[in-house]
Parts: C-alpha cells; sequence; structure tokens
C-alpha cells in the first residue's frame, strides 16, 4: 500500500520516525512529505533513510512529474502526525500553500490526523472548530492524549503514541469484515520448470498481485494461504505461506487446500515443462550448436480448480499484451469461458507493464461482462478485487474449514 505520511513542525516530529519505520517494516511503500518547519526538528536525511524513497519539502520539485498533484492522487492512506494546531486549521479550510497541503487537497485517500499542542491551543475554540470541520468530512483525529509536553508542563495534548496512530491508519483502509469467517488460498509468483540443475524455464512474475490480493483478503477477515511460487516480494504478515517451485507443485498444494472458500488463481503457471529434465548440467559440448527441448503440455490448474464439483468461488487470472482494450476484456470473456472459474481477473503486461511494483489497471469479469475496473497501485487494486469477491460470495455458506492454527512456512 502506497502511504503518504505527513509531518507538521512541532516537537513530536521526532516521533513521525518511529511510525514510518512500523509501516515501511509492514511492507508498505512509504512517501514522507514535510513541511518546511518540520525539518527543523528532524532531518531530511533519517526520514529518507527510514521510509527508503526521496524526500520532498516543496511544491516546485519534480515539476514535470507534477509531483504535487500525483502524490497525493497515488496514495492509498495519508497520515499526518504530528498534526499541529497550524496544520489542522489549513487542512480545515483547504489551504494549499506547500507540499502536504497540495497533496491532501489532490487525494481521496482516507486521511489520518494525530494533532499535538499545548492544551490551550487544542482546547482553543477556533482549534475546536477545525477539528469538527475535519471529523465531519470523514478525517480520522487519533488523539491527543494527556501526559508531559514540552517545557515541562502536563495536560492533554500530548500526541499519541505512533504505534497507535498506525493502528488506527491502517484500520481505516483494512476493509469492513467483508470476509470474516471465509477461508481463502491464493496463488503467486511465477513456476520455474528445470532444465537441468542450473536452468529453468520461467516468466517474469514477482508474486507482487498475488501477494497484495493475500494481504487485502487478510484485512477483510479472511484467513489466507499463500501459495508462494519463487516470490520476488516478501510473503506478507498474518497469513500461511506455502512454497513451492513447479507447476506440479503448485497444482498439488492447490488442489489440497480446493475446499476452501474461495481460490484465487494470481501466479503466472508455466503452460509447458521439459520432458527430458538433465540430472547434470548441459554444456555446449554435450548440447551442440543448436540444442533442441522437447516441451509436454503442464496441468490447467485454473480448469481443473473451476470444473470439479464446488461450492467455492473460483477467481483466476489473465495477463495479456493485447494493446486494444477491447479486444483485451473480449480475450478475457474467453478464457473465462474456456476455464469455468466464477470471477477472472484481466491485465495487460509487457515489457515495462504489468510486473513488480508498478501501477497497474485491471478489469474484473463475470459472465454478464466486467463487473470491477481498477487502477493504481497493486494494493488498492487488490482491494478492489476483494470487494468484487466479497460481493459475490456474500450469499454462499461458509466452506466449514477450519483456519490454519498459526502462519507457517512449507518447502519443497
Amino acid at each position: 500500500m502506497r502511504v503518504v505520511v505527513g509531518i507538521s513542525g512541532g516537537i513530536a516530529a521526532y516521533k513521525a520516525a518511529l511510525a514510518i519505520r512500523e509501516l515501511v517494516q509492514a511492507g508498505h511503500d512509504v512517501h514522507v512529505v514535510p513541511t518546511a518547519s518540520a525539518l527543523r526538528f528532524i532531518g531530511r536525511p533519517t526520514l529518507e533513510a527510514l521510509s527508503r524513497n526521496p524526500v520532498s519539502d516543496e511544491v516546485f520539485d519534480d515539476v514535470a512529474a507534477v509531483r504535487h498533484v500525483a502524490l497525493g492522487q497515488s496514495a492509498d492512506l495519508i497520515v499526518v502526525l504530528p498534526a499541529t494546531a497550524n496544520t489542522l486549521a489549513k487542512l480545515a479550510t483547504g489551504l494549499a500553500d506547500d507540499l502536504l497541503g497540495t497533496t491532501v487537497l489532490a487525494s481521496r485517500a482516507p486521511l489520518v490526523l494525530a494533532p499535538a499542542m499545548h492544551t490551550e491551543m487544542w482546547e482553543q475554540p477556533a482549534t475546536q472548530a477545525n477539528v469538527r470541520t475535519l471529523t465531519e468530512r470523514g478525517v480520522t483525529i487519533v488523539g491527543p492524549v494527556a501526559g508531559e509536553l514540552t517545557g515541562g508542563d502536563t495536560g492533554l495534548g500530548r500526541m499519541a503514541e505512533p504505534s497507535e496512530v498506525v493502528a488506527a491508519a491502517l484500520a481505516r483502509v483494512t476493509g469492513s469484515g467483508a470476509l470474516a469467517g471465509r477461508t481463502l488460498v491464493v496463488s503467486a509468483g511465477g513456476t520455474r520448470e528445470p532444465i537441468d540443475p542450473v536452468r529453468f524455464l520461467g516468466n517474469r512474475s514477482s508474486g507482487a498481485m498475488g501477494v497484495a490480493i493475500a494481504e487485502a483478503a487478510r484485512d477483510a477477515g479472511a484467513a489466507v494461504t499463500l501459495v508462494g511460487a519463487n516470490l520476488d516480494v516478501p510473503a506478507p504478515r498474518g497469513v500461511e505461506t506455502v512454497v513451492v517451485e513447479t507447476t506440479a507443485q503448485l497444482r498439488e498444494r492447490m488442489l489440497e487446500r480446493a475446499d476452501a472458500d474461495i481460490v484465487v488463481m494470481a501466479a503466472a503457471v508455466a503452460d509447458y515443462r521439459v520432458d527430458d529434465v538433465s540430472d547434470a548440467k548441459r554444456t555446449k559440448e554435450s548440447w551442440g550448436e543448436r540444442p533442441t527441448l522437447t516441451l509436454a503440455l503442464n496441468p490447467d490448474i485454473l480448469a481443473e480448480l473451476a470444473h470439479r464439483e464446488r461450492s467455492t468461488l473460483v477467481v483466476g487470472f489473465a495477463a495479456e499484451t493485447e494493446a486494444d482494450d477491447d479486444a483485451l476484456v473480449q480475450r478475457g470473456r474467453d478464457k473465462l469461458a474456456r476455464k469455468g472459474a466464477d470471477l477472472l481477473v484481466v491485465n495487460r503486461v509487457g515489457h515495462a507493464e504489468g510486473f513488480g511494483h508498478v501501477d497497474t489497471r485491471v478489469r474484473v469479469l463475470d459472465g454478464s461482462g466486467v463487473v470491477a475496473d481498477a487502477s493504481g497501485s497493486k494494493a488498492s487494486v487488490a482491494r478492489a478485487i476483494i470487494d468484487a469477491v466479497a460481493e459475490r460470495i456474500a450469499a454462499r455458506p461458509a466452506s466449514g474449514i477450519p483456519a490454519p492454527a498459526s502462519p507457517s512456512e512449507e518447502h519443497q
């Protein structure tokens, strides 16, 4: 998930470092937008090192990329901590005289503010009116709490602890528990078919989309199992992770778990395997100048899952290179009919499109056509897919399969 962390100019600015670290450790893409005053309390190198992204506070930075608008447009969540009385006033009145202000105005993402100031400033009618205005607009206010303040004062106005702010912020985007009590299995990554002990046939899938779906389903309350094939991204917390390499291994693990409420085949599965895998490394001397590989057709895991007798909701993926949007959707509809899945997610891929941590666009199809069209970060797209899944499965009884006792990892 893409999180913008705004920092305004108060002594509690140093606490933002702890929130940034927690968000990054949880796997989120964090972009920090400090005010000019905030940078007098905490340095830019610290914020860049913790967030692992460049830090800017100027509207005129990276003008060609329209950064003062683009950052807010691409955000899945905006958290401002600390939020000073001045920042609350500016946000309440829609002032945008710095990068933080323009980022918030340009965003439709949930906004979470953690006020911090002296008691007298917090209790001022003007501040309270600004807080009421922001709350009425759907902004989440976390704190302040009573405690020790700057200068030896004590009272209401201390910023809530960073971990509390992060938890409240993430709760804004983790869904309403639409999949509570459900079990979901999702495959991710790309299978590899060995040629010899050194080489393999593979594809460019990183697993980022499947992992994002696992996270979105977990956040929506489901008990999630991730079957990961050669992932290039970390497996998410709070899910059972099963590690596989080949299509045969992926098929076996998916069929073992095929009675879950929801099965999502997001992995890029090799259509063919090598028919004559060598036990020794093939050399140029032994293979010759024009080597030939004999390939055998791999099983169609999605079709096998979809055509079995089931009450499971089966979701497939189709990564296509078709340039025309209408033709792309039609290819998805044709594949949905062939495979027999309930839903199919179709997206366009290419040499510089679709793979890894890049923005993407998907269409979710059922037999009637496009039921969802989402674009943006893979985290936001994954939530849209899970919303479509939750809507479709709401009327179905739960599988009754017990959730995994605890997250674990299996190696093949």
